[in-house]
């Protein structure tokens, strides 16, 4: 199942229905209409939803309609949130709207570490993938990057901004993919 990750400001906002989309700007996410996701907030999963919709278009394209199903009052304020998320961010950036629908609200919110990796650390998955596998040169920097940095945020913050964090998620990924198979880690959940 994929993830969706917000910050916790936004929990209250997405439960009670107000937030039902996301504005992210970089590489297209890989949701399409019918996927179901775990929504995360303040590093907690607190609910599953269904992608409706996901489209990509510049950010000076984005409407008032994008914005209220984002949760803002307009396309300035809209604007002006994802100035605070990314470095940069102009006209011709890409922006990607994904429009959700809630279908489980989770009564007791679970950990996203619990979720992520099967319950397994991604220090740990670092570590043991640098140990024990034979990483393409660009998954090597990346898990070492994070490393040394002590987290995915610093991490991202270092390769150019919070929106990079998808190439450091990716390595891990592969990573403990590639773990599991070979029989070195397996779930904990």
């Amino acid at each position: 199942m994929r993830h969706l990750e917000f910050d916790g400001r936004y929990a209250e906002a997405i439960l009670g229905g107000k937030k039902r989309a996301t504005v992210r700007l970089g590489r297209r996410p890989n949701l399409k209409p019918g996927d179901e996701v775990l929504i995360h907030s303040g590093g907690r999963v607190i609910a599953r939803a269904v992608i409706e919709r996901v489209e990509s278009k510049k950010v000076g394209e984005l409407t008032d309609e994008d914005a209220f199903l984002d949760g803002f009052s307009d396309r300035e304020e809209l604007i002006k949130a994802l100035k605070g998320h990314y470095k940069y961010v102009n006209d011709d950036s890409i922006a990607h709207v994904i429009v959700f629908r809630i279908v489980e609200r989770f009564k007791n919110p679970v950990m996203s570490s619990d979720y992520a990796y099967e319950g397994n650390l991604p220090v740990e998955i670092a570590e043991k993938a640098l140990e024990h596998l034979d990483l393409p040169d660009e998954d090597r920097e990346l898990l070492e990057l994070f490393l040394r940095a002590g987290s995915l945020r610093k991490a991202a913050h270092r390769l150019g901004g919070m929106n990079k964090r998808y190439l450091i998620r990716d390595a891990l990924r592969r990573a403990y993919e590639e773990l599991k198979r070979r029989g070195i880690m397996g779930p904990k959940v």
